[in-house]
């Protein structure tokens, strides 16, 4: 269906902007150059352009009925980009060496591991390096 829908609109949009180019516009013939108000065609001096701007009106109708048929026919399903994916899972945050604010010390949750009271150890002797040199 929406494939059918997809080839007509396409050939309306071809139709359509060949409607809009062949157009001409008022006194746009020979005669309108040297300020003649006729010509001598088969349709008759705006014929021909009357019967282009029907066809683009309705060729500029139904693009819009196709365009809102398709956005309609693309809207249904569940067609999502992230159907079928599971949810991400949820990780901890890696716990980081304690920074001392103004004096005071962030405390460590217990039960930490060896390598996280290291890094205390030696951010504290860092510290207590620093203050030696600023002394």
């Amino acid at each position: 269906m929406s494939s059918l829908l997809l080839i007509i609109h396409i050939i309306v949009c071809l139709t359509l902007i060949l409607a809009i180019l062949l157009q001409s516009g008022k006194s746009a013939d020979l005669a309108g150059a040297f300020g003649g108000m006729g010509s001598q065609s088969v349709f008759g001096p705006r014929g021909v352009a009357t019967i282009l701007s029907k066809v683009a009106t309705v060729c500029a109708i139904l693009f819009m009925i196709t365009s809102l048929a398709l956005w309609i026919l693309s809207a249904k399903g569940d067609r999502s980009v992230l159907s079928g994916e599971e949810a991400p899972v949820e990780q901890k945050a890696a716990v980081t060496e304690p920074e001392k604010i103004e004096g005071e010390e962030i405390k460590v949750p217990e039960g930490t591991d060896q390598q996280e009271t290291d890094a205390k150890k030696q951010g504290e002797e860092i510290k207590k390096q620093e203050s030696d040199l600023k002394k």
